[in-house]
């Protein structure tokens, strides 16, 4: 919805909002960590799957939103027009109209998100204490030794935590080649 209303209508404040969602990106994570983890240790989401979720969340969001709002700059404002003509308002266009249209761009969106909170490093380590709740890059860390690497178990972790990311791409590989360049160009 974010998206929708960035690339659709024209509000107070906008330009700012634009330009902090961007500037959000472009701070690096390790700037945030040791303020981000006192906020979870205060709100007791310190070692959950909650924080992880709400840690991913957060550092995706933003991603996601300039992405999603390049792909709706593609699509004919005209879709809207005839919603409202019809008597719908803006929210029906969007869930109605736009939305199926948009699923090349909204998979593709996901399947990048997905693969950045997948991958990701240093929350995972910072924000979990045990074993069950570390993630599969802290795993494969942990099968280097001080002396000596497991280069089988390391290759074999590899792997296997590349699987889910693979299952969802061929499951969605339709919708991604074509979400791909949809909001690359704008007509």
């Amino acid at each position: 919805q974010a998206a929708y209303a960035f690339s659709r209508f024209v509000f107070r404040g906008k330009r700012i909002l634009n330009v902090v969602i961007v500037s959000v990106q472009a701070v690096p994570p390790i700037t945030l960590l040791i303020p981000y983890f006192g906020l979870m240790v205060a709100l007791g989401l310190y070692n959950s799957y909650l924080g992880l979720i709400l840690t991913y969340m957060v550092f995706t969001l933003p991603y996601a939103i300039i992405m999603m709002t390049g792909y709706f700059n593609t699509l004919p404002k005209e879709l809207d027009e005839a919603v409202r003509v019809d008597g719908a308002g803006s929210m029906t266009a969007l869930w109605r109209i736009l939305v199926p249209i948009s699923i090349p761009g909204i998979v593709s969106v996901g399947i990048y998100t997905f693969m950045i909170a997948w991958n990701e490093y240093l929350f995972a380590l910072t924000l979990t204490r045990t074993i069950d709740m570390r993630t599969v890059p802290i795993g494969i860390q942990l099968l280097m030794g001080q002396h000596s690497y497991e280069w089988n178990q390391i290759m074999a972790m590899s792997v296997l935590g590349s699987i889910p990311v693979l299952i969802l791409f061929l499951i969605f590989q339709r919708y991604f080649i074509s979400g791909l360049t949809a909001g690359s160009v704008k007509s």
